[in-house]
């Protein structure tokens, strides 16, 4: 028995909108990348879901989906170490802390 692909998509737009809120919401950055890695993620299971949807016997949804992901790695490792120099710095991991950088 396989999994009808509506509901990948309703996965996937459930992923993308809990993300997007997240992101709106929180103040603090390390919430505020996990959130985007949630939204990075529902990307991921579209490609996936189209893929098989509409080229069941190719696979370049699948390949386009690991680069994707490769891409989300490395997004996160560069967030991560600004994250990092900003706590280092301000001694805070909020948003509010960054306002004063830019002055």
């Amino acid at each position: 028995m396989t999994i009808p692909v509506e509901c990948y998509f309703v996965l996937s737009a459930l992923l993308f909108f809990i993300g997007v809120f997240g992101f709106i919401t929180r103040r603090n950055l390390v919430a505020m990348l996990i959130c985007v890695e949630l939204i990075l993620n529902a990307v991921d299971i579209n490609f996936a879901a189209f893929n098989r949807l509409l080229f069941a016997g190719s696979m370049e949804g699948m390949f386009m989906t690991l680069f994707s992901i490769g891409v989300s790695a490395a997004e996160s490792a560069v967030a991560i170490a600004i994250i990092i120099n900003v706590y280092r710095n301000f001694r805070s991991d909020s948003v509010d802390s960054i306002k004063n950088m830019k002055w």
